[in-house]
């Protein structure tokens, strides 16, 4: 295929359609130019009947806003660099889909950058931060979190991250899910369906410490604490299936293991695999539960009992506290974050021996 800067069979330039300016709008709704900035850009103090009439001006001259444009007249740069070291693990990306969608409904655009263990992070950083515009963290692990650490304090950013210890609040605008209570409430599920304790299946903590615990290994801890029953090492340091089959292999050589808790679905995964290869039928000698709900789960044999988790609510968030930050008059809804919930499957079941 050849590519030129033009081809004869396309329209001419005279016969191709003036696109709709902002004023065009104006003339058609009958308001002026002002008043439609005002609705294009979610102001308040606009009748109801008023934006209703712009948005239909819009809808029929096809109008659309020249984000170059508007950034020059307004002094804000509508671009976002999101910075995580993963976007396939389902909690990273659904995180990622939710502030992409919100920013896309702001006109904002968003670039990723993936971070590896071989960056280094200042370069990364300082070269992100050159781009302009906002950043979004998605610290859920350790390069995540020493990223947002090196974030400068005059750059506006905002950040999706684990929940971090009781009574502390990370130092930039940041967004997280109750971990620890819904490992705490999985942790009773199984306890209540008559399991003696609950074996762990461990995903790095953000710290990047192997004497520290992650949120959801806390939750479990207490649990089990609470019941009178002391934990069992937990085990696994990775966040895929082959790390949950490394772990479950251990512990389907243990008879008295009944109950798993694994920290996200694709631990999960592995460990179910695991016990299959291993001859332990799921559930009725071990039971199993995940974390976050991801897509696979519930097409899994035994279907996957795990806990729900709002990412894409994180991800809508964490792009509204940026764009506070970045445009002095918007204000923000109240967070709609839905509860973490323990979805009830087949891969958990009451204690028969």
């Amino acid at each position: 295929m050849s590519v030129t800067g033009h081809t004869s069979s396309g329209p001419s330039p005279h016969s191709r359609r003036k696109a709709a300016s902002i004023r065009d709008v104006a003339e058609a709704a009958d308001v002026s130019y002002q008043t439609v900035s005002r609705v294009i850009n979610g102001r308040p103090n606009v009748r109801e009947e008023t934006r209703h009439r712009v948005q239909e001006a819009i809808a029929a001259l096809g109008f659309r806003r020249n984000a170059t444009a508007f950034a020059l007249a307004s002094g804000v740069t509508r671009a976002v660099t999101v910075l995580t070291s993963n976007t396939v693990l389902h909690g990273y990306a659904a995180t990622l889909q939710g502030l992409e969608e919100a920013a896309r409904a702001a006109c904002y655009s968003v670039g990723v950058r993936v971070l590896t263990p071989e960056d280094d992070l200042d370069r990364t950083v300082a070269t992100a931060t050159a781009a302009g515009g906002g950043m979004i963290v998605i610290g859920f692990d350790r390069l995540g979190a020493a990223a947002l650490d090196r974030v400068p304090s005059d750059v506006p950013c905002a950040a999706a991250v684990e929940a971090p210890p009781p009574g502390r609040t990370p130092a930039r605008a940041a967004v997280w899910a109750d971990d620890r209570e819904a490992a705490r409430a999985a942790t009773r599920h199984l306890l209540d369906l008559g399991h003696p304790t609950v074996h762990y299946v461990a995903i790095p903590t953000s710290t990047g410490s192997r004497t520290s615990m992650s949120p959801r290994a806390e939750g479990w801890r207490q649990a089990l604490e609470a019941a009178g029953v002391t934990p069992p090492p937990p085990l696994g340091e990775g966040w895929d299936a082959q790390a949950g089959y490394a772990a479950g292999g251990r512990l389907a050589l243990d008879p008295d293991v009944t109950a798993i808790l694994c920290g996200n679905d694709d631990l999960a995964l592995g460990v179910l695999r695991a016990l299959h290869d291993a001859g332990r039928r799921v559930p009725a000698d071990v039971s199993v539960i995940g974390f976050d709900d991801a897509p696979h789960s519930p097409f899994l044999i035994p279907a996957l009992t795990t806990v729900r988790m709002d990412f894409q609510g994180l991800g809508r968030t964490a792009f509204e506290l940026l764009r506070t930050q970045l445009e002095s008059d918007h204000r923000p809804a109240e967070p709609t974050l839905l509860a973490p919930e323990l979805v009830r499957r087949e891969s958990t079941g009451r204690r028969t021996a």
